[in-house]
């Protein structure tokens, strides 16, 4: 009862009804209007202020927080770590995204760009000869290549997915092999952006993402992707 009273709550947050700076109805009447205990409600209350979509001040009340993408990335993300289905789920969004990203990418990419990408390709291979983990040259490679499509919007939904993929990178790129795979994956998509060939950079990146797909579902341990 208290989770979906929170997601009641949660979305009249998102839509308004409740607008950040302006303390929510007390517990009681809140009660009254969804038709529970105020046990309900303090637990929801509970669960909000976890996540930081709520804040309790002392003797003002409790008041929705200002909504930005790291309070709405983390519970998610958190979801993501133990629902191997949503997991699945993650990698089509990628399969769907990334490489219509670096197919736009390639039409617009400038040598500053390039640039960029060659040298955190000249680091993750630094890294893989010492056995270093190559999680930071990873994320910034998507970066630079959202940032490449000189697109705002693109460049965030980039970061979101980034922080999606934080914690699974981790594990996933201690895996045998797999580290080395990003590096090819990488520098396909990057030869494709060279020569400004949108259709083989979207084709480079899905090829990429494919072997990281094959690469988990032949791990005899389950894994996050």
């Amino acid at each position: 009862m208290a989770e979906e009273i929170a997601d009641r709550i949660r979305v009249l947050i998102l839509d308004g009804t409740f607008p950040a700076g302006q303390a929510l109805p007390a517990e009681r009447a809140l009660a009254e209007w969804f038709g529970v205990s105020r046990g309900s409600i303090r637990d929801a209350f509970r669960t909000l202020e976890t996540i930081g979509l709520l804040v309790t001040r002392h003797g003002q009340g409790t008041f929705p927080q200002e909504l930005d993408v790291d309070r709405l990335v983390a519970p998610l993300a958190s979801v993501l770590s133990y629902h191997y289905e949503l997991q699945d789920e993650l990698l089509d969004v990628r399969r769907m995204f990334e490489p219509a990203v670096a197919r736009v990418a390639a039409t617009r990419v400038t040598d500053e760009d390039l640039a960029d990408l060659e040298r955190i390709l000249d680091a993750q291979r630094r890294k893989l000869k010492t056995g270093r983990s190559v999680i930071v040259e990873v994320t910034a490679f998507h970066h630079v290549l959202a940032r490449a499509t000189r697109n705002r919007v693109v460049v965030s939904l980039m970061a979101t997915l980034n922080d999606l993929l934080a914690e699974s990178r981790k594990l996933t790129l201690k895996q045998k092999g797999r580290p080395g795979r990003s590096i090819l994956g990488h520098e396909a998509v990057v030869a494709a952006l060279r020569h400004r060939d949108a259709g083989a950079a979207a084709e480079a990146m899905r090829e990429h993402i494919d072997q990281i797909a094959d690469l988990l579902q032949h791990t005899s341990t389950p894994v996050r992707p």
